[in-house]
């Protein structure tokens, strides 16, 4: 079977979403859009299970991690970084290329773990060329590597990163400020009076609109922490984005008066969720006053019927701050001759190092670690 035929391995939009189901990042919509990006070849594998149903997951196709845009898929990198062996740089990347959050599909109703052993037993017999090479999943959740180790998967998932999720209660802005302690309460309270008295505006468009003002502030951005970002290039990949997202991709801009925006955040929502996708600053022109988190937690927190705000990865004490939890998200080499074979000790030693830095990095941090995600394999 070609799974790469196209971004669903030869699946219908529909056929895919019903295993989907409310995960964003795995729905046809998103793979189709990150299939736009250079470096590899999307697909998706998808087999029958044996008692009715299916299972799928997406994946690419890489001939060298160094091509792909996305630094935070070069496994290679990570795990040196990590102190810890890689497989080779080219083969199967299992999970999508853009948003850090991959799941195992499955019909509902039907066994994870049936779904696992099915998904690893494709991944492992996919031929491709010019030569065989690795087979890693990037940011699977910890149930589906504790499913795909019951599987026959034989190496320790590798400790990637921290998963923000901030939960906004059913009483919406107002009960969800209230949830937090007065201390807190005040720091938000004085963050959203000094950006309004800056003179701050914000502005809500479609993607269509404003794909060259996220563009160059999406690379500013970048640049600042150090990845070699475009903005010519970042402004045609929003272009693009929002070619094929429509109305789907929303943006919020901020702005003083009649200036150029200084910063934005773009966002899909599907159904209560809101997806935090890309933020960009111009940082010489900010005032200093919240300007981020105002634009990026503050405002979508207020949207009506919004239950859930997905922050992602990185800088864990902020969104801890602002009522996040923290779950873990893992490699995992599928590789049957995996160089982390034997090392489980080495990498037990990485992951308990880094979940004990986060847990140390703030009271607010280690109150946000959901520890029984975080406890198999630290």
């Amino acid at each position: 079977m070609d799974y790469f035929v196209d971004p669903l391995g030869g699946l219908t939009d529909s056929r895919w979403d019903e295993l989907a189901s409310d995960r964003f990042y795995s729905s046809a919509f998103w793979l189709r859009l990150v299939a736009l990006e250079p470096g590899a070849t999307s697909g998706g594998v998808h087999v029958d299970l044996a008692g009715g149903g299916r299972a799928a997951v997406p994946v690419a196709a890489v001939a060298d991690t160094d091509e792909l845009p996305n630094p935070h898929l070069r496994w290679p990198r990570l795990l040196a970084d990590r102190g810890l062996a890689s497989p080779p740089p080219h083969g199967l990347l299992v999970g999508q290329r853009r948003g850090y959050l991959v799941h195992l599909l499955h019909t509902p109703g039907t066994d994870p773990l049936a779904a696992a052993a099915a998904l690893l037993d494709a991944v492992r017999s996919l031929p491709l060329t010019p030569s065989d090479g690795a087979r890693v999943a990037l940011y699977l959740t910890t149930p589906d590597v504790l499913a795909l180790r019951t599987a026959g998967v034989r190496t320790m998932p590798v400790a990637l990163a921290a998963d923000a999720w901030i939960e906004i209660p059913p009483g919406g802005w107002d009960a969800w400020l209230a949830s937090h302690s007065s201390k807190r309460q005040r720091r938000v309270r004085e963050e959203i009076r000094r950006f309004e008295a800056a003179g701050y505006r914000i502005e809500h468009r479609p993607l269509a609109d404003a794909y060259a003002e996220v563009g160059r502030l999406a690379a500013r951005t970048e640049q600042r922490y150090g990845i070699p970002a475009d903005p010519d290039g970042y402004v045609e990949g929003f272009r693009r984005h929002a070619e094929l997202a429509g109305e789907r991709a929303e943006v919020l801009l901020c702005a003083v008066g009649d200036e150029p925006p200084v910063g934005c955040v773009l966002y899909v929502r599907d159904g209560d969720t809101v997806y935090l996708r890309a933020v960009g600053f111009d940082y010489e022109r900010l005032r200093g006053v919240g300007e981020y988190f105002n634009l990026t937690y503050y405002t979508p927190a207020r949207f009506p019927g919004v239950r859930w705000l997905h922050a992602g990865i990185g800088t864990p004490d902020g969104k801890a701050l602002r009522g996040a939890e923290l779950r873990p998200l893992w490699l995992l080499d599928l590789s049957a001759d995996s160089p982390l074979l034997g090392r489980d000790a080495e990498v037990l030693a990485h992951n308990s190092a880094f979940h004990g830095r986060l847990a140390a990095s703030s009271p607010a941090v280690a109150r946000a670690l959901i520890e029984p995600d975080w406890k198999p394999f630290c």
